[in-house]
């Protein structure tokens, strides 16, 4: 783990509330675990049992999305207990799918109607293949991915896929965001109003955020994990 003095990793005795209060970021986080608001002032390690979710888990995923010079070592990756980090990931793709990009698209469309000549249709059109390029990654994950990970973790051989073929076509689904933050910067004119483009400027940065966490994730705790569940099974 790269470490730095001045960051605290988060421990189980932690009261949830301060937590998100003290990293908002962290706020999506709960949902995707199965967590729901109203959690008083119980700890995070109480939270987690009432709610079936591994404390550790928690605190790994929750120190990933808060501190950008952690990177969780093999052995603390081993040492977690990753049931939860497939239907982790599904739930974190139904957020992006469902809520997150439907809502950017909505702002976009309110911008574009108000746009003369061709910018609005380029605008929008950017956009939408932008995120049908997002669905059928994650498609590819849901298909593909997941059932051989699943397959691992029940001890079970599945020489239909490996984790090699993942990060070979592991495409940058955020990098295009900033593609599109540079449409509106560039190209958008003056009689947009400010505010409908201050909105969907903050939604495309927190989506690009909240992207490069989950790739991390994927690249940095999936992909180990799978590897050594590969290499047991075939030992």
């Amino acid at each position: 783990m790269k470490n730095n003095a001045k960051s605290r990793l988060f421990a189980g005795e932690s009261r949830l509330s301060d937590l998100i209060v003290a990293h908002p970021s962290l706020l999506p986080l709960p949902a995707r675990l199965g967590i729901h608001l109203g959690f008083g002032d119980r700890s995070i390690a109480e939270v987690c049992e009432d709610n079936g979710v591994d404390t550790g888990f928690f605190l790994l995923i929750s120190n990933v999305y808060t501190f950008n010079n952690y990177i969780p070592s093999t052995a603390t990756i081993l040492g977690t207990d990753m049931t939860g980090l497939v239907p982790y990931l599904e739930k974190s793709h139904r957020y992006y799918v469902d809520k997150r990009l439907p809502h950017i698209e909505r702002h976009l469309d309110a911008i574009a109607s108000n746009l003369r000549g061709r910018i609005g249709h380029v605008f929008i059109g950017f956009f939408k293949e932008y995120k049908q390029e997002v669905v059928d990654h994650f498609l590819h994950e849901e298909r593909d991915v997941f059932p051989h990970i699943r397959a691992l973790m029940a001890g079970q051989q599945d020489t239909t896929y490996s984790i090699g073929e993942f990060l070979q076509t592991h495409s940058d689904i955020e990098g295009k965001l900033d593609d599109l933050l540079n449409i509106v910067f560039k190209y958008l004119p003056p009689q947009v109003d400010d505010d409908n483009v201050m909105d969907v400027v903050d939604d495309i940065l927190r989506l690009s955020e909240d992207l490069k966490k989950h790739t991390f994730i994927e690249e940095k705790i999936m992909v180990p994990l799978v590897r050594h569940l590969e290499k047991a099974i075939l030992s």
